[in-house]
């Protein structure tokens, strides 16, 4: 990420409001597609519609503490700087353990930026999903260290190592609640909004001329795509193995990772029949790969236009669920922003 800018909005302690009127954002897990959140975030921005409840899952859950820490300009920022070589930048493979990326890269990057910050700190609640790999729970980490929450809320397994949190070990919540509105809910939201970066599966269908559809959005060994001194890092033997495939074949990483896809969409599915959000934010970005970090003005721009999109539902939500008393101070409470 850049060094924080002049653009970065008011300190976590600063941004606190007098009246907090209850909003919940449920934001998803979708790995690279994660991005689209940023535009959702900027998109509400722009029309007066601030959450006060955020709850996120694996990369949901990077953006929402983000945000809520004052910072998503900074995230933003190092998203559009992002391309494919710096992206490998952050794969600090290893092998002979229980992850394939050891995570140190990353995990520097966000101490950089959050510190000791806990999540007991930021001005409005927020809940970032995972799951206890020994008993399968779904865990709602709500106090304690904010980087700590965020690692073990996207250690996606097999690829990132799990977290020791509170005697527990946990891996990416995407495996039990991969948009969690039901945690929205149980924070006293009233009006909840849920952001599904799965439910595009037209957009996964728009690349012709493929028997296959790479993971990745692209192949970590071909040359039309990826230049040979970046193959040069997958090129030992571990990375063939895991990366290489042939013309009607996925490769090791692409069955892993697409296997977790299904069971995300599916269960996002079960989960949002049983605890419906009152508006449904989809953006549109199927056809991006799960691992192309470096389209993140593409899907910003998506995510900003499903909100676009949604906004005759958003704010028919907001006046019917938002008791009076709170839709005026509300609307007063803006109004002096301004």
């Amino acid at each position: 990420m850049a060094k924080q800018n002049s653009k970065t909005k008011k300190s976590v302690k600063s941004s606190k409001t007098h009246f907090v009127p209850p909003i919940g954002l449920a934001l998803g897990s979708g790995m690279a597609r994660g991005f689209a959140h940023i535009g959702v975030l900027k998109g509400l921005e722009k029309h007066g519609i601030e959450p006060t409840i955020v709850c996120g899952t694996s990369i949901g859950a990077v953006v929402g503490g983000t945000y809520l820490a004052g910072k998503l300009d900074i995230l933003e920022d190092w998203a559009l700087n992002l391309n494919r070589r710096r992206v490998f930048s952050y794969m600090d493979f290893r092998a002979r353990s229980a992850s394939l990326i050891g995570g140190k890269k990353l995990d520097k990057l966000l101490r950089e930026h959050f510190s000791d910050m806990m999540i007991e700190d930021l001005p409005h609640p927020f809940v970032a999903i995972a799951a206890d790999i020994v008993t399968g729970h779904e865990v709602w980490l709500r106090k304690g260290e904010l980087v700590s929450a965020i690692k073990a809320s996207f250690a996606l397994p097999g690829v990132f190592p799990t977290v020791d949190y509170n005697h527990r070990s946990l891996i990416d919540g995407a495996l039990v609640n991969p948009v969690p509105v039901s945690a929205c809910l149980a924070l006293g939201s009233r009006v909840t909004i849920a952001v599904d970066l799965n439910a595009d599966l037209i957009g996964k269908a728009a690349k012709p001329g493929q028997s296959y559809q790479t993971v990745a959005g692209f192949d970590i060994f071909d040359d039309a795509q990826v230049s040979k001194t970046d193959q040069k890092r997958f090129a030992t033997g571990l990375g063939k193995r895991l990366f290489g495939r042939d013309v009607n074949h996925p490769s090791l990483f692409g069955v892993m990772v697409s296997s977790l896809n299904i069971i995300q969409d599916r269960l996002t599915r079960s989960r949002l029949a049983g605890d419906p959000p009152d508006v449904h934010i989809k953006p549109r970005i199927g056809h991006i790969g799960l691992l192309e970090f470096e389209k993140a003005e593409e899907m910003i721009k998506e995510g900003e236009a499903a909100v676009e999109r949604a906004l005759p539902e958003l704010q028919a939500a907001m006046e019917v669920l938002l008791p009076r008393i709170q839709k005026d101070e509300y609307i007063e409470e803006k109004e002096k922003k301004k």
